[in-house]
């Protein structure tokens, strides 16, 4: 965790750092932050880290995040390739849970993301489990600049929440942070994915045996033509990466 004394290790894999937070540390790591000032957290999976060698501008974003988790299966098997593992690989439709239970009536949460009432609907869901809940939503095409972009930034600081959850896809939600982070009076910023997706039902995970060793599958079968590129040809892409940075080689 960056700048923090004692915090979790770290590893660099194709040039993003990557924290090893253990399992069940996410979020009093995140609750951490809240209390002590606030910062910015963002995951790495092979998708995001894919990206990043094309994108200077996502990695360094990245890098400068307070906080960056493992969200792959992928970046766990990259880290033991580079002789560093990392001890847990966390995804927002397991620990939205954790956070909504850690926050109800205690924190505010705001969830900024997905098409048209797709947060609102993930948020309903949380709040009929924690009814204590305080979460506001909206959704995640609002223009970048102008006066939609204005009442958008307004609307979340209006709440005045204690995390703002941003969930539009990499590179599109990093932008929208960095974009904006000086705007927002937040303490927390953190990008989630499509974790709204599959709260809502939009996105199916499959079984818990598959999630656990390889949800790519899953999400695959159920969006072969959008996801096909991303998987099938990314993910080799990413251990070939791998494997060439640890043979030093490029």
């Amino acid at each position: 965790m960056k700048g923090a004394d004692n915090g979790p290790t770290q590893t660099s894999i194709l040039g993003v750092r990557v924290d090893a937070v253990g399992d069940g540390m996410l979020i009093p790591t995140v609750l951490k932050l809240v209390d002590t000032g606030g910062g910015t957290v963002a995951y790495a999976n092979a998708h995001v880290l894919n990206t990043c060698t094309q994108d200077p501008a996502l990695r360094e974003f990245l890098n400068a995040a307070d906080l960056v988790y493992c969200d792959g299966n992928g970046v766990k098997l990259a880290a033991r390739i580079l002789g560093s593992p990392l001890p847990a690989r966390m995804t927002g439709a397991d620990w939205i849970w954790t956070l909504a239970e850690a926050a109800e009536a205690k924190l505010k949460l705001f969830w900024i993301g997905g098409q048209p009432n797709t947060t609102a609907k993930a948020a309903a869901k949380l709040r009929s489990r924690f009814p204590g809940l305080e979460i506001e939503t909206d959704h995640g095409f609002q223009p970048r600049s102008g006066a939609g972009n204005t009442a958008s930034i307004e609307r979340i600081n209006a709440f005045s929440p204690d995390i703002l959850l941003v969930g539009m896809g990499t590179p599109e939600q990093e932008q929208w942070v960095a974009q904006r982070r000086k705007e927002l009076r937040v303490p927390v910023v953190w990008c989630v994915g499509a974790t709204a997706e599959v709260l809502a039902g939009h996105e199916r995970r499959g079984p818990e045996w598959l999630t656990q060793r390889a949800e790519w599958l899953s999400r695959l079968a159920a969006d072969p033509a959008r996801l096909w590129r991303r998987y099938l040809v990314g993910n080799p892409l990413f251990i070939l990466r791998v494997l060439r940075q640890r043979l030093k080689i490029g």
